[in-house]
């Protein structure tokens, strides 16, 4: 699977919360960048699903992998840190989307 993001495109991080439903699930996106918007900082290459392999499954089809870079301040308002400051986060390309720029910041 090629990636369909590139260096310096807005993402947008989905806002699903799959560990709220009734199936067991793994999942290693972090709460507090659900929802929010920023930007593809590196593309790290492609990898299988970690989320299906904690069960046994081969994790196919592979996912792109990608380091995606936030304003400190969009994800933590009242405690963010000096500006400027981010906080980067490693995601599978099926938790991102294409950020608009009414999404927010990033």
């Amino acid at each position: 699977m090629s990636a369909r993001f590139h260096v310096g495109d807005a993402v947008l991080v989905r806002n699903a919360w799959p560990e709220d439903g009734p199936t067991r699930v793994h999942v290693r996106t972090p709460h507090y960048v659900r929802g929010q918007r920023g930007v593809i900082d590196r593309v790290l290459g492609t990898f299988p699903n970690p989320e299906d392999l904690a069960f046994g499954r081969p994790g196919l089809p592979a996912q792109p992998l990608y380091q995606v870079r936030f304003r400190q301040r969009d994800i933590w308002p009242r405690g963010g840190g000096a500006p400027g400051d981010s906080i980067a986060a490693d995601l599978y390309e099926h938790w991102l989307e294409p950020a608009t720029t009414e999404q927010g910041h990033g």
